[in-house]
Formats: structure tokens, sequence, C-alpha cells
């Protein structure tokens, strides 16, 4: 498994992750055993309840960066990314790209808006996602700049990109 430095730019710090079997983008935070959860394998079936959103969002308040994330691989050798992130109004994401892999969103519960960006830095794009609007989910093409306005306490939505884990390099964040 890849060691990555604590420190380094947004969505590059990792940890274990809270059933021990992965990492996952956090601020050096390890996520505990939720209620009745122990172990999570590939031969186990994980249901994602309100009570882990709960925990999950209790957490992502008292953390400093007003998120947190939960990996759901089924392993540490499991290549892809999937993961609940909690988030809170007033986390910093940069505006970012991903060069190796689209990105799936789904809003799981609370509200957020996912902005696009062109080259120069203007909104070319603005969607509004909610559990019961609309637009629930999303794909972002590989390499379109964006960032997420989070609009309601106890927003938690669901991740997924190909591939394992790539650090975002500098060329992958836009600077205003």
């Amino acid at each position: 498994m890849p060691q990555h430095p604590v420190g380094t730019p947004h969505l590059s710090d990792r940890c274990r992750s809270r059933f021990g079997i992965g990492i996952y983008p956090v601020h050096a935070e390890v996520l505990p055993p939720a209620r009745g959860v122990s172990e999570f394998t590939k031969e186990m079936t994980m249901k994602i309840t309100q009570a882990i959103l709960d925990e999950l969002t209790a957490q992502a308040q008292a953390s400093p960066r007003l998120r947190m994330n939960l990996d759901l691989r089924n392993s540490a050798d499991d290549q892809s990314q999937r993961m609940l992130n909690a988030l809170e109004s007033g986390t910093p994401l940069p505006i970012h790209r991903h060069m190796k892999s689209s990105e799936t969103v789904v809003c799981l519960r609370g509200h957020f808006k996912e902005v696009f960006y062109n080259d120069n830095g203007d909104v070319t794009e603005v969607i509004d996602l909610a559990p019961q609007s609309e637009c629930v989910a999303l794909n972002i093409p590989i390499g379109q700049w964006h960032t997420v306005e989070v609009l309601e306490s106890g927003t938690v939505i669901l991740e997924v990109k190909d591939g394992p884990y790539a650090p975002l390099g500098p060329e992958d964040i836009l600077s205003l």
C-alpha cells in the first residue's frame, strides 16, 4: 500500500480506514468503528444506515476541515475509489480536476452545488444536487475543473472514481 505524507495538498492526506482495511482522504483522522460494525471485508455486506451517516456527519462537524470520509472499498487491494464524504458548509475544497478518472457523485442527504470551471477559472456551469431535487447525482468528466459548495449542514455524498488513489499534483489545482 502506498504511503502518502500528511500535510500534502487537498485530498492527499491519507490514513487507515475506519475498518482497518484501506486508506482514504482525511486530515490525519481515523474514524472509530460504528456501533455494531467491527470488520468490513469482501465477504460481508455493509449496510449504509442513517446511524452511519449521522456518525460520519458528527465527525465532520468536529473536524477542523469540516469533512470526513468513509472508505467503502473491499480491501486495500481494491483498485477503485468508493467513499462516503460528509461535508459541512465552509469546508475548504479547491478547484481541482482528475486527469485519470471521471468522478461520480451521489447526494445521499443534504444539499450542495457542484461548480464547473474552464481553464481560465470562469464558472461554466453550476449543478444543484439534493436527494429530493431534480438532480441527485452526476458524473464529472475526466479533466473537468470543479469544486463543491456545501449548502446544508449534514450533507453526505457517495463518491466513486476509477483506479487507485493518486494524489492531486499542483497541475490539478486551479489557482485563481
